[in-house]
């Protein structure tokens, strides 16, 4: 597929079935996530992939207990074959940033030394390739938080404590959804959007 096709048709999908994504198309997707740019080169992202009906179930049950799922507003989500957890190691990246070739930043000094936590945008960029992967192989998916789940997913799947999971993402083959109402919000045309020499 054509970037400019794979760009201009991403969009969230919210509803799936239950057909398991072929194990090459998932591995290319998750290749094109170890694409993504990361500062100082750190490599400190992981994904966690929850890949068929058990494994998936597991994060549902996890995020979403039996209770809640009759006001659900997209049962069909629970349907997607795979889910990808996005883990970041802000530790990774103070000691990167500690090293010769880094230290004159000084963000080797802590977490806190980090004005942008660039774990948190290297992890937005993987999961902006995942979706971008997902969508060249004809795929759906879908970016979102876990939230306050966070601590009860990392216990679930045996993520180490000091990990943080940045979102997950839902791959699978896409069914007749009902869109979100935030895609009724309009986008700010190119002109407003992008500011040329200064704001």
């Amino acid at each position: 597929m054509d970037f400019a096709d794979v760009i201009a048709t991403r969009r969230m999908v919210r509803a799936y079935r239950r057909d398991p994504v072929d194990p090459g198309a998932l591995e290319r997707v998750l290749h094109a996530a170890r694409r993504a740019p990361a500062a100082g080169n750190t490599d400190a992202l992981d994904l966690v992939v929850l890949a068929g009906t058990e494994q998936t179930a597991a994060y549902w049950d996890t995020t979403l207990p039996e209770g809640r799922r009759n006001d659900f507003p997209w049962p069909d989500l629970l349907a997607a074959p795979v889910i990808v957890l996005v883990v970041t190691n802000p530790a990774a990246y103070v000691s990167r940033y500690a090293e010769a070739d880094k230290a004159v930043t000084g963000l080797g000094r802590g977490t806190d030394a980090w004005p942008v936590p660039f774990w948190f945008v290297d992890g937005g960029a993987v999961a902006m390739a995942l979706l971008l992967g997902a969508v060249d192989e004809g795929l759906g998916a879908l970016l979102f938080g876990v939230f306050e789940h966070e601590g009860a997913v990392r216990e679930r799947f045996a993520i180490p404590a000091d990990r943080r999971i940045v979102a997950a993402v839902a791959i699978g083959h896409p069914t007749e959804d009902r869109p979100s109402r935030s895609t009724r919000r309009p986008r700010r045309p190119l002109t407003e959007v992008v500011h040329r020499g200064r704001w």
